[in-house]
């Protein structure tokens, strides 16, 4: 598949992803608003409700108040002749604008009360007078209207003297909050208050916050007694402390559909990067392939040719040229065998099953016998390699052959990256960091590495590109295997290099104290 299929197909998806997200959230806003304003219109109604509930209790108190008067003084009244009135007469009951409930009774004899009664129906029969009937009706409504208006204003003028305490009892609110609140389907712990004008507590039930401000979504407020004056207003505050929770508990269903999709999201983006690998590590194995099938087919077409030089008897007759021709094979099978071991040994650390054999190795004299037997190949080329050994400690715990290789590869990438313009110059140092560890730098004036490439070169099978791909033979794993033995070796290793300037590779290995 294509690099730039397998963008498009992962632009696709994020977009997809995001926009399935961006949907739920959205979902998921609207029902928590939806729901917030349920719960509010919801505990507003039961409020309104709980305020005309204690306004009509208001108003029977007053009005059983002045019943109770006036009853007590027809009881004891009696007619001209010491005898008691005949007692009987007509009850009506009637609710006022404000919804406060009350009832009118005309007391007196029963049979005038009837008598005025069936006078007023004689006179509703006759057609003639029923308009003037009707007028008389209006304004005895009218007249009743204006006497019931006095009597609330008589009864909130009265009541505004009464203690908050008397007109707001706490355990009848209590009830009827719990009451209100249940016939609205709202079943949550509350807590109230009731505050006056200046919005000073008359009186808190526990729990209730001393700070309202930073409670404002969970806190509604109810004018009680609207006909009272504005300097006597009262208020009822009350409080859901677990109401976010309640909002909340309405979208949890949407939760795991949420959480599902974020993982869904997670999993896809580590198969585009698994994939994107993937394609990366197939372009260096067949990059491998290509470059091991060039190494291999110098010594093969050697030994071939060899073998046919062999076959000629004239050959066979010269023990020189038998001589040289097996030199030449031997060392070409030699090369063969080199290349093979190097993937093998890649492949048997990759799979952990390579194993070393630490020893204490004098790192100064291990180097300065490698830098004596490679000076051979540096000045083959017209170059110098120059030692500066000046760690004083530099008794190290490796194994000595994987040691040696890794300071020999990176001798030869030096050598194999050179510039062709002028002399190679190769400086290997030593010093002690801390008198703890030791500091190894192999320094070259080569070609140097590109920043984009510097941090890649120690991975496997990856080459520097150098314009022509098998101008510098290698199956790309020198730097690999130095990477993971100076690793199982308990060091650390990096490059710095400039294009056309050089590169500097520094490795840090612990030193053993005596």
């Amino acid at each position: 598949m294509k690099k730039s299929t397998i963008w498009l197909l992962t632009i696709l998806m994020v977009v997809t992803f995001i926009g399935l997200l961006f949907i739920e959230i959205k979902y998921m806003e609207d029902i928590i608003k939806m729901r917030d304003d349920q719960f509010a219109e919801g505990v507003s109604r039961s409020l309104s409700h709980v305020s005309h509930e204690l306004q009509q209790e208001e108003g029977r108190y007053y009005i059983e108040k002045d019943v109770s008067e006036v009853e007590s003084a027809t009881l004891y009244s009696q007619n001209s002749d010491g005898q008691l009135p005949h007692l009987g007469g007509i009850s009506y009951k009637f609710n006022t604008f404000s919804g406060i409930e009350g009832r009118l009774t005309i007391r007196g004899d029963v049979d005038q009360i009837s008598k005025l009664r069936t006078d007023e129906i004689e006179l509703f029969d006759r057609k003639k007078d029923f308009d003037e009937a009707q007028a008389r009706v209006d304004n005895s409504r009218r007249s009743k209207e204006d006497i019931l208006n006095q009597v609330i204003f008589k009864i909130s003028a009265q009541a505004i003297n009464r203690p908050i305490i008397e007109r707001v009892d706490s355990t009848l609110t209590r009830e009827l909050i719990t009451q209100e609140l249940e016939n609205n389907g709202i079943s949550l712990p509350f807590c109230f208050a009731v505050v006056n004008y200046n919005g000073i507590p008359v009186y808190t039930t526990e729990g209730f916050p001393k700070v309202a401000s930073s409670e404002e979504d969970t806190m509604f407020t109810q004018e009680i007694f609207p006909y009272d004056p504005e300097n006597k207003k009262i208020f009822l505050k009350v409080y859901f402390p677990s109401k976010e929770k309640y909002i909340l508990k309405s979208v949890r269903f949407l939760i795991p559909a949420f959480i599902f999709t974020v993982v869904l999201l997670f999993v896809f983006v580590y198969v585009i990067i698994l994939a994107f690998r993937q394609k990366k590590l197939n372009e260096m194995k067949t990059d491998f392939i290509n470059n091991m099938t060039h190494e291999f087919k110098t010594p093969i077409s050697t030994i071939s040719l060899a073998a046919q030089m062999l076959n000629d008897d004239s050959v066979r007759k010269s023990p020189a040229m038998l001589q040289h021709i097996s030199t030449v094979i031997n060392d070409e099978t030699k090369r063969l065998r080199f290349q093979v071991e190097k993937v093998l040994q890649m492949s048997m650390f990759d799979r952990k099953k390579a194993t070393v054999r630490l020893q204490e190795v004098d790192a100064n004299a291990t180097i300065d016998n490698i830098v004596h037997n490679f000076k051979i190949k540096v000045e083959k080329y017209g170059g110098k390699l120059n030692a500066y050994l000046d760690a004083e400690d530099s008794i190290v715990n490796v194994d000595e052959m994987h040691f040696t290789n890794v300071i020999y590869n990176l001798l030869d990438n030096a050598v194999k990256y050179r510039c062709e313009d002028r002399p190679l110059d190769i400086v290997v140092t030593t010093t002690n960091i801390s008198n703890s560890r030791l500091e190894i730098t192999i320094a070259d004036n080569g070609i140097g590495i590109k920043k984009e490439h510097l941090r890649k070169i120690f991975e496997k099978f990856y080459r520097v590109p150098t314009g022509n791909q098998h101008d510098v033979k290698g199956f790309g794993l020198g730097l690999a295997y130095v990477y993971k033995m100076i690793y199982v070796l308990g060091g650390t290793i990096k490059a710095e290099s400039e294009l056309n300037q050089g590169t500097k590779f520094i490795i840090i290995l612990p030193l053993i104290k005596n």
